[in-house]
């Protein structure tokens, strides 16, 4: 069994709204709520702790119900700060060696066959694994003009997703040092590199996708309809 870390401290600047990014309605529903509700759904989760910003007004009045635990810490400035302070204060039944995934509140597309697949890898893995797809664009490296200056290889090349799973203790070790040496953390699978370890890449799905700015939530909405349909189907 596994918990899962919900970093939603997140102002959601890039989204363009005064509300954050998290909260506004997909489907009926707050968007972290639709992350939540896959997650704590998977049988192999037995938990999750959300990061919040201090002062949080809005997650009190979602009053969400789940048959798992569902707890809340304060986050950090970034992301990297909020996944250590929810790293940190897990139960302690949480073993060290325990493997705790780490996802997007703005994921709300997440299937439980990419958790199966991700989890079942990370754990048979020393150090852990992360869910991405391959690029299969062209890559154009432009100047300060936007000309193209070259065209770059896409071979072994992949965009990160989440869920991201490693054990408790080696990613709170990797986001420490990279705390201490005041390093940017884009991402969980970032941080064990710098401990010189090499996370594995688990190919997730195409329709994981992460509402970045307002018109990805139409996108959602309709992979939504899209998934319950194939269920139903």
């Amino acid at each position: 069994m596994s918990w899962v870390v919900v970093p939603a401290a997140g102002t959601g600047a890039r989204f363009g709204a005064g509300l954050p990014k998290q909260y506004h309605q997909l489907a009926g529903r707050p968007l972290i709520a639709h992350a939540l509700t896959r997650l704590l759904a998977h049988p192999a989760i037995e938990g999750a702790m959300v990061a919040l910003a201090p002062g949080d007004t809005h997650w009190p009045t979602l009053a969400l119900r789940f048959d798992k635990p569902l707890l809340t810490c304060v986050g950090g400035a970034d992301r990297a700060d909020s996944v250590l302070a929810a790293l940190r204060v897990l139960p302690d039944a949480v073993a060290d060696d325990a493997l705790v995934l780490v996802h997007d509140a703005a994921r709300p597309c997440i299937r439980h066959a990419d958790l199966d697949r991700l989890i079942d890898a990370a754990q048979n893995d020393p150090v852990g694994a992360l869910l991405a797809l391959p690029l299969r664009d062209t890559l154009k490296r432009a100047d300060a003009q936007s000309r193209v200056l070259s065209t770059e290889p896409r071979e072994q090349l992949w965009r990160a997703q989440t869920p991201q799973a490693f054990r408790r203790s080696a990613l709170t070790r990797a986001l420490e040092q990279a705390r201490a040496g005041n390093i940017t953390i884009t991402d969980e699978a970032m941080a064990m590199e710098r401990l010189g370890l090499q996370p594995l890449l688990v190919e997730g799905g195409a329709d994981n996708i992460k509402v970045t700015v307002a018109s990805d939530l139409a996108l959602a909405e309709r992979i939504l309809a899209a998934q319950r349909s194939e269920e139903l189907a």
